[in-house]
Order: C-alpha cells, then sequence, then structure tokens
C-alpha cells in the first residue's frame, strides 16, 4: 500500500544548489497539493535543541569535539524529529496526502562525523533511532561546480566548505553504508542550471516518489516557479 504521508529527504555537497532546489521544490509541490499538505524543514533546525550551538560551531564562533557535534546533531535531530516531523507526518488527515521536504538530514552526519576520530557505524549508532525518510535524494554536483557556486555565493565560508572533491568521495561512502541498511537512496544529476535540475528531481519522484502525486501538475508548477 502506497504511503500516504511521505518523508523527503534532499542531500549534497555545500553549493550543489541542494537548499536552492528543496525549496523550488516545495513551492511547486504547494501549488498542487496546497500550503497544508506540503511541509520544508532542514537541518540543523535553528528552533530545536542545540541548533543555535552547531550553527556557532559551522560560523566558528566557537570550537567543538568532533563527539561532541555528532552528539549535538543527534540531539538536533531527535527534537526536530519529535516536534516538526512526526506530527506533521503523523496528523490524522495523512491519508489525504502530505509530504514533508527536508533539507539535510542523517546522511550528512554519517558524512561529516563519520570520519577519524569517529566512525560511521558510531555516528549511525547515535541517528538510527530517527525516523526514517522513504526517500533520499542526493544533489550528485562534481567539486568544481560546487566551488563555482560557493564563489558566486561570496561570504565567509562555514566550518565544512572546504576539500569538496573529499567530502563527495565521503558522501559516496555513507551512501553505501546507507544502502545496506535499506534506504531509498537515487543520485540526480545536479551540474546543469537550476531548470533542469529541478526537471531531474521531478523525474526521480515521478519513479520512486508516491504514487498519488500528479507528476504532470507537478512538472507544469515547478516550471512556473520564482528562480
Amino acid at each position: 500500500m502506497d504511503k500516504r504521508a511521505f518523508f523527503l529527504v534532499i542531500e549534497g555537497l555545500d553549493g550543489s544548489g541542494k537548499s536552492l532546489i528543496t525549496r523550488l521544490l516545495a513551492e511547486a509541490l504547494e501549488s498542487v497539493v496546497g500550503e497544508q499538505r506540503v511541509l520544508l524543514s532542514y537541518e540543523p533546525h535553528d528552533p530545536s535543541a542545540a541548533g543555535q550551538y552547531i550553527r556557532d560551531v559551522l560560523a566558528h564562533r566557537i570550537r567543538a569535539t568532533a563527539y561532541t557535534l555528532a552528539l549535538a546533531y543527534a540531539l538536533n535531530r531527535a527534537d526536530h524529529g519529535s516536534r516538526v516531523v512526526a506530527p506533521f507526518l503523523d496528523a490524522d488527515d495523512a491519508d489525504g496526502g502530505r509530504i514533508l521536504v527536508c533539507d539535510r538530514y542523517y546522511l550528512s552526519s554519517l558524512v561529516y562525523q563519520g570520519a577519524p576520530p569517529l566512525s560511521l557505524e558510531g555516528v549511525w549508532t547515535l541517528n538510527e533511532p530517527m525516523r526514517r525518510p522513504d526517500l533520499i535524494l542526493f544533489m550528485d554536483a562534481s567539486a568544481e561546480t560546487c566551488y563555482q557556486r560557493l564563489g558566486q555565493r561570496g561570504g565567509q565560508r562555514e566550518l565544512f566548505d572546504d576539500k569538496l572533491a573529499q567530502r563527495r568521495e565521503q558522501y559516496q561512502r555513507a551512501i553505501g553504508f546507507l544502502g545496506e541498511h535499506g534506504h531509498n537512496i537515487v543520485a540526480v544529476d545536479a551540474n546543469p542550471d537550476v531548470p533542469a535540475v529541478l526537471a531531474n528531481v521531478i523525474s526521480a519522484l515521478r519513479k520512486h516518489g508516491p504514487s498519488w502525486l500528479d507528476y504532470p501538475a507537478l512538472e507544469a508548477a515547478a516550471s512556473a516557479v520564482n528562480l
């Protein structure tokens, strides 16, 4: 039986266009199924536990050990899950069809915290109790593409905005790890321009997303979103 409440996570390197695509997709979904049946969220989730602490670490305002940061992300995710994700997906009218789109989730923790002195297995132990996404889309952009986009964005780089080729390899390793644990993860070509990437995302959703979604209407709505 097809699930009527669908949990979609979009992941990718900094500079992959992940956050923009996530927002545009959510806007297109809202126009198709209604604003009350779409929720756009993100992690680290600032209003949830340890959210500001994580932001301070990422912005180099304070320092933290790898283990402390992994714990902070897990706490943030648990709070976000219990107060935001679960109430939306488990609502009484969830059988009407609703979708939560989250910008980053525990794949990011496996990538950014699952390296020495920690391990993938150790970070996964902290995150395994969290709600499992129905689908994870990985915005697969080259390190060169990501650096170019980060350069265009400007501003101060955050803690993990460097060594992108290495980060990309870590993503592939973490994707393989989650695949072995039964996760549905699909890579999407994120190198083209925004309209093409958004079309690639919707194509992946058509194959792996909820069957109740009106995909022709979603494609039309995506072509009309405000870039």
